[in-house]
């Protein structure tokens, strides 16, 4: 029986989303047990045969600065979930809160593997190919090192091939252009370590690959730092919210107009499907100690079911073993790489 511990104060919508979205994961997943924590007024009423409560008295806001959720809100919901993982009271953590707050937490309670300096936010992006680019850093590293880059490229490898089935997927480096030559000093350094870790088998590097290669799906995964992670993340979310918006507008238009889109009912959403961000919704926070996800703040009740699926579906498949075997054969390469810089 595979537990998730559930921040269910976290995000703009709190626990009018992450309740309903915990009953309905609870009932669609019968091997799943959830720990919910939140505020004794919010959760006592919620009764379910597989759910446990567990009560904080603080709730970490989404304008709290690091230093009021780390080290003066220390009953929080969001740390006591994440003290569940910690406590071996859970396998895995979700949360739809304050991305940073998440992040300094989940880094102080339940420390980075060996062998990785900075955790990373690893999320996924619909492509055209029907499918989601796994992208990371999405937003936890603004400044990234060279080393930093070759150790989400090992982690994001682990996380594909659990929870997609792949042994060895395909990775690419973001940058503006394919040629070797071209980006700045740091990446053509993380360039140069993705190459050697290829060559000692540890990962599958495709090569350099530029923005809309992230949409087109040319590789399993895109490593970058965490700015243009999240400006790409940001994009991709515009992107599905126009289309959105264009068939409301189709459809409130003319009789002539919307017989047009009548008539295109099924390609338009077809396409509205595919780049629905709420079906990929729920990023791991990799690289350490416990399993950690993060939902979208502003989630409904599908994208937060979505991302408790997520969760389940790392823990059940042992994400954080199968992080730690990759991690282990690519040490002396990180070990050494970080003795270099």
């Amino acid at each position: 029986m595979i537990t998730i511990a559930v921040d269910c104060m976290g995000g703009d919508f709190g626990p009018a989303v992450t309740l309903p979205a915990c009953t309905q994961f609870l009932n669609q997943n019968p091997g799943a047990r959830l720990v919910l924590v939140g505020l004794s007024q919010t959760l006592e009423s919620f009764s379910h045969q597989r759910a446990t409560l567990v009560f904080a008295t603080e709730v970490v806001s989404m304008d709290d600065s690091l230093e009021v959720a780390l080290r003066r809100k220390k009953d929080s919901s969001m740390r006591v979930a994440i003290e569940q993982v910690k406590q071996g009271q859970a396998q895995a953590a979700l949360s739809a809160g304050n991305t940073g707050a998440l992040m300094a937490i989940s880094r102080y309670v339940l420390k980075t593997l060996d062998g990785i300096e900075r955790p990373a936010i690893a999320g996924q992006i619909p492509n055209a190919g029907g499918g989601a680019t796994t992208v990371l850093d999405l937003g936890a590293n603004v400044d990234c090192t060279a080393e930093n880059l070759l150790q989400f490229a090992v982690m994001g490898s682990a996380l594909v091939s659990v929870l997609k089935g792949q042994d060895a997927p395909s990775v690419g480096l973001l940058n503006v252009g394919e040629e070797v030559i071209k980006g700045n000093e740091v990446i053509k350094k993380a360039g140069e370590l993705l190459r050697s870790a290829a060559k000692s088998g540890d990962l599958n590097f495709y090569g350099n690959v530029e923005g809309n290669d992230i949409f087109k799906g040319v590789v399993d995964i895109v490593v970058c730092d965490g700015f243009v992670g999240n400006v790409a993340l940001k994009t991709s979310e515009g992107l599905a919210s126009m289309i959105s918006g264009m068939l409301k507008e189709e459809f409130s238009k003319n009789i002539f107009r919307k017989m047009s889109a009548i008539a295109a009912y099924r390609v338009l959403t077809s396409l509205k499907s595919r780049v629905d961000h709420r079906r990929y919704n729920g990023a791991a926070l990799l690289g350490l100690r416990g399993l950690v996800f993060k939902s979208h703040g502003s989630a409904d009740v599908l994208a937060f079911s979505n991302a408790l699926e997520r969760a389940y579906d790392a823990a059940r498949n042992n994400l954080l073993d199968r992080v730690q075997v990759r991690i282990a054969h690519a040490l002396p390469l990180l070990a050494a790489q970080s003795a270099v810089g």
